[in-house]
């Protein structure tokens, strides 16, 4: 039964108090397990200010901090009680669409109710790339915690959880809890959520500072939806545009494969002992395609294979053909060696089409790649049949590719713009945040 009422004029040293009691008595009673924390009061190393009016306290002295058992796959069954998983977890909201995994009703009967989640409680992922993503369910599903899960929860409802919830979205919450990490992979439990202070105002505080939030983050993510909104429809009026040049036939335009152009072409396979960290040739593999090379091949092997196989000559455009099939860069003719097979180009004369023609319709066009036994990937055969309209004159070409141009550049300059208000958003938000928890608000 919830005291909330009886605690209403509390302030935040006898809402403490009245915490830490209910913590004991719960440990008492076998409803939570007393895991010996040993907290030294008052807090010595304070993070930041407060009001002279709130209280420094670890998180376990106020909040349910439980972890997820560890259930294994022979337990997975296909329908009974389902378990959370960090794939549920999202930013603010539970999925449970996302992943569904569940074990029988007898296993939940006999070692797993225990672990229920209950309506209002903040879930959190605490492993792996998904961890510090928290939420609260709110629903009457049955569902229960599972490996890399925890939930939390003031003590009796005793506070407002809405409050606690907000907290677990500061940078202050996450860089703490980061600070504890002692593996490679970020693998955080109740040892780790168990050190971080917190500051506690009054329960009327917490309400106050809880209601300011919701309307001003309500207002944040209104902005945001509209310049995300924005900027998916600037990126849609340009894929638009690049449809209607490329699909709408003029009078004097044909149609071509893409292996009427030129035949694909692709470097040398070299062996992964004749690269080095560093050297003199740049080695750009699929995954530093477009970025730095992290690879490198002696000038005396590029000299030797440049003169018995297939390079691209400057403005030539390389595809990559498998991993994000389609992305494409115009070569600069700087010596530079390809992964085979994975980068290729077609040697293209530029006497039917020009490689800048090329370049943008490369950026429209559909990649249907075969699957492969382990990866998709873009073959010769696929890149000779694929179709490509454009006009017979070059320079009406060259005329197409700069108006392309002008509006790729007013595009990316709009994208620029709608992707930095959303930016600005979110650090509006860690501002915000961050002003609540000093009591600033």
């Amino acid at each position: 039964m919830s005291n909330k009422n009886s605690i209403m004029d509390f302030s935040a040293q006898k809402l403490f108090e009245q915490l830490k009691s209910t913590k004991e008595k719960l440990i008492t009673e076998k409803k939570i397990m007393d895991k010996k924390d040993k907290h030294i009061y008052p807090i010595s190393d304070i993070p930041f200010s407060i009001p002279e009016n709130w209280e420094w306290c670890y998180l376990s002295d106020i909040s349910i901090i439980q972890e997820g058992p560890g259930i294994r796959k022979h337990q997975y069954e296909n329908e009974g009680v389902q378990f959370l998983t960090v794939t549920n977890i999202l930013e603010g909201a539970v999925d449970l669409e996302k992943s569904k995994k569940y074990i029988s009703n007898d296993e939940y009967d006999n070692k797993y109710s225990h672990f229920t989640i209950n309506k209002g409680d903040i879930v959190t992922a605490c492993s792996g790339a998904s961890w510090g993503k928290s939420a609260i369910f709110n629903t009457n599903d049955k569902l229960i915690l599972n490996t890399s899960t925890l939930r939390l929860r003031f003590y009796n409802d005793l506070g407002n959880n809405k409050y606690l919830y907000y907290l677990t979205k500061t940078t202050y919450f996450k860089k703490n809890l980061s600070s504890h990490s002692t593996g490679q992979q970020p693998n955080y439990g109740y040892s780790h959520y168990s050190k971080i202070p917190i500051p506690l105002p009054s329960i009327e505080e917490q309400k106050r500072i809880v209601s300011i939030l919701d309307r001003a983050f309500e207002a944040i993510a209104k902005a945001k939806t509209n310049a995300e909104q924005n900027l998916k429809n600037t990126k849609e009026f340009f894929e638009s545009y690049l449809q209607g040049v490329f699909e709408n036939k003029g009078d004097d335009w044909e149609e071509k494969t893409i292996g009427d152009l030129g035949k694909p072409s692709m470097c040398k396979r070299i062996l992964k002992e004749q690269t080095s960290a560093s050297g003199d040739i740049p080695f750009y593999k699929i995954g530093t395609f477009g970025k730095s090379p992290n690879a490198f091949i002696s000038k005396e092997l590029y000299n030797e294979y440049r003169e018995k196989y297939s390079f691209p000559k400057k403005g030539d455009i390389l595809i990559s053909a498998s991993g994000t099939i389609g992305r494409r860069v115009v070569y600069d003719g700087r010596p530079a060696f390809f992964q085979d097979s994975n980068i290729v180009w077609i040697d293209n004369d530029e006497k039917i089409v020009l490689n800048n023609y090329l370049y943008f319709f490369y950026g429209y066009c559909d990649w249907q790649p075969e699957k492969g036994a382990t990866i998709s990937r873009l073959y010769n055969s696929n890149l000779k049949r694929i179709r490509i309209l454009f006009p017979k004159s070059l320079k009406e070409q060259q005329q197409i590719v700069i108006k392309i141009n002008n509006l790729s550049a007013e595009a990316k300059k709009l994208e620029a713009i709608y992707q930095q208000k959303t930016n600005d958003l979110e650090e509006l938000k860690k501002s915000v945040l961050q002003k609540a928890f000093k009591g600033k608000l």
